[in-house]
């Protein structure tokens, strides 16, 4: 009975852990993007000198995210970046992986992973490819990367990569991108979503809160703490 009574105990104690982590991401996740917001206005929050600026007209900017970083030394591109931390900008958290793991195994319940018959043939975002976006795409348009492979290349530029995303849920593209400032680099993180259907609003709408408070902030907490070591093997 003793035993049992401690292993109740200890779980507890784990479970408000949990609770605790929970709470201190939401709160963190809260602040940082009103931070963000009320620094960057709608209209300043992407460069006009991003390709996807124009490459996605049309397309609705579903949410846009951006962190400074420290400059070691001039000339860091977001290629650079990606090579040397083994394509990995970020490095998820239990609580955004355990997020990420739900997801897709709704997913595979409910089938929205699986390319809808009407959608097979529809245009991609890498349709809209010029051939001078081919000639400077570091990366083919279409290989596959992420979680279950799930997105597709549409371009990698020195600094700026566009992946996209089509199911039965949405046609998204992620968007990141890297500019040097006066004293100091900024990363930006963009999503831009198309409607394929009735569920994308409810779809959006359900997720949005764990996106937007939960995943992102962790995300681009690890991509600066990414950075940080990048520059250390980098010998900057």
């Amino acid at each position: 009975m003793t035993i049992h009574t401690g292993h109740r105990k200890q779980r507890i104690h784990v479970w408000i852990a949990r609770l605790r982590h929970f709470n201190h991401s939401l709160i963190h996740g809260l602040l940082t993007r009103q931070l963000y917001l009320a620094q960057h206005p709608p209209d300043r929050r992407m460069k006009p000198e991003h390709r996807a600026h124009q490459f996605l007209a049309g397309v609705p900017l579903h949410d846009v995210w951006a962190v400074d970083l420290p400059s070691p030394r001039a000339g860091i591109t977001l290629d650079e970046f990606l090579r040397v931390a083994n394509e990995r900008l970020y490095t998820p958290a239990p609580a955004v992986r355990g997020l990420l793991n739900l997801r897709l195994l709704t997913g595979r319940l409910f089938g929205w992973d699986r390319p809808r018959p009407s959608t097979q043939a529809a245009p991609t975002f890498a349709d809209r490819l010029t051939d001078a976006d081919r000639a400077r795409s570091l990366a083919p348009a279409g290989v596959r990367e992420g979680p279950d492979g799930l997105f597709r290349v549409v371009y990698r530029f020195e600094n700026e990569k566009l992946v996209e995303l089509i199911n039965r849920t949405v046609h998204a593209a992620a968007l990141s991108a890297l500019i040097e400032t006066a004293n100091s680099y900024r990363f930006y993180f963009a999503v831009y979503v198309r409607s394929v259907g009735r569920l994308t609003p409810f779809y959006m709408a359900a997720i949005d809160p764990f996106r937007k408070l939960i995943v992102y902030p962790s995300l681009l907490r690890s991509l600066r703490a990414n950075w940080d070591r990048t520059m250390v093997a980098l010998g900057t």
